[in-house]
Formats: C-alpha cells, structure tokens, sequence
C-alpha cells in the first residue's frame, strides 16, 4: 500500500471512486489540486488508485474531506490509514482543531481516531417549485468593496475561522443583505455550494430565498431552526445526514447563523 501525493495526472480515475449520491469528485480534486492551501493524497496498490482524501488549511484550523475508498477495498484499514495520515501530515504547533463531514460509512472510522461530534447537518434537494414563489428583498445588493471587511469579522464571527482568502475571488460574485449600512448576511453563489451566514433570521431567510431560484440543493446546522422553518414553509423536508465532526481545541463557531454550507469540505 503506497501513499502519496495526489496530482493532476491522476483525476481521469477518479470516476472509478465515485460516490454514489455525491456531487462530481472531479471538479472537487481539480480544485484541491489547484490550492496551495489543499494537499490530497491518493493510495495505491499494484499502480491502482483505492483511495483517496485531502487536508484544507484554514491557517490554524484544518479539515479533511474527500476521503474515499474504491468500493472493491474497503473494511481493509485504508479509510482509516488515509484519515490518520492526513492527522499526522498537519502541524499541531500551528493548528489546534481539525474539522470534517462523516457519512454514515465513515463516522466509526474518525471516532476511532478520537473525533467528536458537534453538530449535524440536513441535506435537501429538488428546489424547482420554489422558483416561482421567491420575492426578493430590497435590502438585497451586490457586494461592493467598502464592506470587505465587515464579511471578514461577519466570517469569523459565525465559523470561528479564518477562511475569507478561499472565497475572497468569489466576492465580486456575491450578494449582501445590507440593513442601515451594515451587513447582516452574505451569499456567495460561484463558491462551491452558495453558502449564506447571516447574523439575523430576517437576513438569512431573504438569502435563502434568493439561492431558491439558482440552486437545487441546501445544507445546514440542525442548529438552525430557522433555516428549518424557511424550508419546511416551501414544503421541503431533508432527505439525509450527516455529522460535523471535531478533533481537538473546541472552536465557537455559531451553527444558528450558517443558513448554507460552503461544502463538506469546508464547512
């Protein structure tokens, strides 16, 4: 069993580890590979890719995400070799706390290497009957320079992170619930999924809205009984789980204001 870095020349076999019910893992590795912040690694037996998973710095945290092992090789350790050498690959002088998303597959994996639960997330899908009955807010603008650096503190406030230099590109792209000059939510739709944090109900509830009429899928705290309630008002129920895990410092991040995920690769 050979580990080592995962590189471009490796994504045309990627479809052979592909998930099913996953979003395409080859944007995703084109992606991480492209990131001087992502550092996949792949596994491989007999020249064959079996498995593989990636570390994304977020300065002095880190999660891990992607870890997948080809259906033919699992219940053999690799999921666990890989997760337990992407621990080890990562600073612990610089980065206290280690983040990912376990599918129900994985979960007895990362809790065997001492990860804990903090949260769990609800997925929902097949928005298009919503289309047609979003009304947007005027409190809605694009984003403009002069509030770069409220969505900085906004950010870190709300996922106890320091990650605005991954989606920074995206701003020009984004959209901001702005009330008295002061921004209350942000959505980033060209950024992975769209996420939305929002300080308040009224903002996170317009943004979702809003991301109704672009996207099909949603992903979000449990702690975040008002997203729950914005969906359950268009008649959505989630149709899956999965756990937001911690291993390390405990960091305090607010679940209640995270109204879409960035990914579960990023939290």
């Amino acid at each position: 069993m050979n580990l080592s870095p995962f590189i471009t020349a490796d994504i045309p076999d990627l479809p052979l580890l592909q998930p099913e019910g996953w979003h395409d893992i080859v944007p995703v590795y084109e992606f991480y590979t492209a990131s001087p912040f992502c550092f996949p690694v792949k596994i491989t037996l007999a020249n064959e890719l079996v498995g593989i998973g990636t570390t994304i710095m977020h300065h002095d945290t880190a999660w891990l995400a992607h870890i997948i092992v080809h259906p033919e090789y699992r219940n053999r350790g690799i999921g666990k070799y890989i997760t337990q050498s992407l621990i080890n690959s990562i600073d612990s002088r610089q980065c206290k706390t280690i983040y990912l998303i376990a599918t129900a597959l994985g979960e007895p994996v990362y809790e065997k290497l001492g990860f804990e639960t903090e949260t769990e997330y609800l997925f929902y899908k097949n928005f298009n009957q919503a289309k047609n009955t979003v009304i947007h807010s005027a409190n809605i603008i694009p984003y403009t320079t002069p509030f770069h650096d409220q969505i900085q503190r906004l950010d870190q406030r709300i996922s106890a992170e320091n990650r605005l230099f991954h989606f920074e590109q995206h701003l020009s792209n984004a959209w901001l619930y702005v009330s008295g000059n002061t921004v209350e939510g942000l959505y980033v739709p060209t950024f992975h999924e769209g996420f939305i944090i929002a300080d308040s109900t009224q903002a996170g509830r317009a943004l979702m809205e809003k991301r109704f009429c672009s996207k099909e899928h949603a992903a979000f705290p449990i702690n975040n009984t008002a997203a729950i309630a914005c969906m359950s008002i268009q008649g959505f129920e989630p149709f899956k789980t999965a756990k937001r895990m911690r291993l390390g410092e405990i960091r305090e991040a607010d679940y209640s204001k995270i109204f879409n995920r960035i990914a579960g690769s990023i939290g």
